[in-house]
């Protein structure tokens, strides 16, 4: 059994884990041909991505990780 000194170490880990994971805001999604693509937004930056990079972004990857280029406005 954890001590109570113990719990609250791992809480505070665990806030401090999620402070510093980057956020992800869609801005824009678009389906087209069946297919799915979301324009996003982490750390200031906008990227276009597939369903599956967006679940990676999610999970606490990041752009440069995935080698993701920033999105060009038209």
């Amino acid at each position: 059994m954890a001590s109570p000194v113990a719990r609250e170490k791992s809480r505070r880990a665990a806030v401090k884990s999620a402070l510093e994971r980057h956020k992800v805001y869609v801005t824009a999604q678009r389906f087209s041909g069946g297919s799915y693509s979301a324009r996003v937004l982490v750390d200031g930056e906008a990227y276009w991505v597939d369903e599956f990079r967006l679940s990676q972004l999610r999970q606490g990857l990041t752009p440069a990780e995935l080698e993701l280029t920033p999105a060009i406005d038209d």
